[in-house]
């Protein structure tokens, strides 16, 4: 999304000569983009681990107030930002997609997670820990250091799994469950709509009858179901964070017809989008302005 009107995108630009998908540091050595008090998405994965301060995060028109220790987990294409925030502190952490290649299971165990977590003062200290370590790594970059990076996180994410109120995903090894685990990380991406079940089970290589087969037994839902989900969540964004007009919304979700979209928005959340922006009121700000590159 490119118009003035659409929410920033924001994407990992990170310094040469090596180009490491990968970020760390305090939001104060990461920079004012880490505390961004308007609406935005990244392509990236963010985790952030707050120690300190006050307000709230708003992930998805979900607010969670700060009482810290916090760890918070936002997936490519979510919408964000921080509400009314003083003194915030804590460690901020950014890697592409591609940095999980080297424990792919750690993409099921990103889903697993639930979005914000309370901490103790023990856990706080562990995850603490495994932060410094991460970027005492990035900082030498010894030989070796992104396999090392890549196992720190992979550690990390397995003890936050380990969380009262969440799990380490089980089995997912078969290719059904790996197809239907890829369809879903495809629907969390930016950029998507507009295509159907057939476009998507073409660019995965399967058949649209396989790929219903194996999302419906994996899930419990079908494609068409989890498109038409994620379709409605992407129209609330737009609606709640931006200043398009219900037909550009319609237009960027692959809605020729306006009205449709309104009917498809008021099946879908049981309003109708101009009462689901009434309803936000003051609540969710809208912020124009473009895509940009952030550098870390």
């Amino acid at each position: 999304m490119t118009s003035s009107s659409a929410v920033p995108l924001h994407r990992l630009c990170v310094p040469e000569p090596e180009r490491v998908p990968f970020a760390i540091g305090t939001f104060d050595s990461i920079g004012p983009l880490s505390r961004a008090d308007h609406p935005h998405r990244h392509v990236f994965h963010e985790i952030v681990l707050v120690t300190s301060g006050s307000g709230s995060h708003v992930l998805d028109f979900a607010g969670y107030p700060l009482d810290p220790p916090h760890l918070g987990f936002i997936t490519p294409g979510q919408v964000h930002y921080w509400h009314d925030v003083t003194d915030l502190d804590g460690w901020v952490l950014l890697f592409t997609e591609d940095f999980l290649v080297g424990h792919p299971r750690d993409r099921d165990a990103w889903q697993a997670l639930r979005p914000w977590l309370g901490l103790t003062s023990e856990q706080c200290l562990l995850f603490s820990g495994l932060m410094q370590q991460m970027q005492d790594e990035l900082d030498r970059r010894e030989a070796g250091f992104l396999t090392v990076l890549q196992a720190l996180l992979h550690i990390f994410l397995v003890r936050a799994c380990r969380l009262p109120g969440d799990g380490l995903p089980s089995g997912g090894g078969d290719r059904a469950t790996l197809v239907a685990q890829g369809f879903t990380r495809l629907l969390a991406q930016p950029g998507w709509s507009g295509r159907g079940v057939p476009e998507f089970a073409a660019e995965m290589g399967v058949s649209a009858s396989y790929l219903t087969e194996v999302v419906r037994a994996v899930t419990g839902r079908t494609p068409g179901k989890l498109i038409r989900q994620a379709q409605a969540l992407e129209a609330r964004r737009l609606l709640g964070s931006t200043s398009l007009t219900v037909g550009q919304v319609a237009r960027q979700l692959g809605f020729a017809d306006p009205a449709y979209f309104c009917r498809f928005f008021r099946r879908e959340t049981g309003r109708s989008p101009g009462d689901f922006r009434r309803e936000l009121g003051g609540k969710h700000h809208v912020y124009p302005g473009e895509s940009i590159d952030v550098r870390y």
